[in-house]
Formats: structure tokens, sequence, C-alpha cells
């Protein structure tokens, strides 16, 4: 490989990785000096300022990030708003409830529940971060298994699982309990 090569392997690993990176580590993929990659990453950052580009390399110690350019921060911040703001299909709150007051969860038991093929509405959630797979379960076929996420919480304004409102059936369950213990009229 090159240095040219070695250079555009440097900013598709950066750029793929998302989170910052040692050039110790990137040398290691690249098989190669850790000096040479420290020079490739220097010049790929030198490349960025001078062009002013939308994104730009921060050094971070020993570690090396692409990051967007201070100057777009507002575009950058208002496509990712309206992706995380898009409000959710009845679908989606639906497995979305399925999988929170059962997790965790299989597919097939969401789409058992819901009588419809969930697979793209799971897709999504998982996307959007709200879901996630939690491990597999110990059932024929070993499927995965789904459960909420710290963003769920967040998202809903919940501590934990325990603050999720009660299902009807519960509600049901308290009132005919409540009915039982009121007296019956007119002797007292």
């Amino acid at each position: 490989m090159d240095l040219s090569q070695a250079k555009n392997a440097v900013e598709a690993m950066l750029f793929a990785h998302a989170e910052p990176v040692e050039a110790q580590r990137l040398a290691e993929v690249l098989e190669m000096e850790p000096e040479t990659v420290e020079r490739l990453l220097v010049s790929l950052q030198q490349e960025y300022d001078a062009q002013k580009r939308g994104v730009c390399l921060l050094h971070l110690e020993e570690r090396w990030q692409m990051a967007t350019r201070n100057d777009y921060a507002a575009c950058v911040k208002a496509i990712l708003d309206k992706r995380r703001n898009t409000p959710l299909s009845q679908a989606a709150m639906e497995v979305l409830s399925v999988i929170a007051y059962n997790q965790p969860v299989s597919r097939s038991f969401v789409e058992q529940v819901r009588g419809v093929d969930s697979s793209s509405t799971i897709q999504t959630l998982v996307q959007k971060g709200l879901v996630e797979e939690a491990g597999r379960l110990d059932l024929p076929g070993r499927p995965v298994a789904f459960r909420t996420t710290d963003v769920f919480l967040r998202a809903f304004g919940l501590q934990s699982l325990a603050q999720l409102p009660a299902l009807h059936a519960d509600d049901y369950a308290l009132e005919l309990s409540a009915e039982q213990e009121e007296p019956e009229g007119g002797d007292a």
C-alpha cells in the first residue's frame, strides 16, 4: 500500500469508527510504523484546514477523531434534530409498548401480540436507539431478544421501567379489589 492509499484508508477508518482512535491502533491495522501514520494524520488535518472542509481532524492527546467543523454545527444540529424528533408511528408505539412491558422479548413474540410483521418497525426503533438487542433467548432457534434502552427512558421521562404506567388489566384488578373492600350499602 502506497502512502496515498494509506492516507485514504486512515480517513475511511476515522470516518467509520466515529470515536477517537489512537494512531498506534491505526498503524497496527495498516501494518505501518506509528510515526508514518502520525504524519499521514497531520497531513490530513492540514488538508482539511486549508480547504475549509465541512469536517476536520481533532487531535485529542494520543487519539484522533473526525468531527464536524464548528462553522457547520448549526446545520448538523438541525438535520440531526429533525431525524430524532420525527414522531413515532402508531405501529412503532405499539411495538415499543410490547417490548417495554414484556422485555426481553423476541421479534416473533411482538408479532404474535400485534398479529402483524414487525421486523421493520423493530429495526426503526433500534436505529433510533430506543430498543437494543439483549442477547438470545433460551428458546428453540435461540431468537434475538430485544429490550428498551436508556434513550427510551430519557425520551419518555422515566428513571426506570418501574415508572411505566400500569396496564389496563392491572387497573381493572385494582378497581375490583377496591370494590370488594367497600362496605355494602345502608347497614351502618
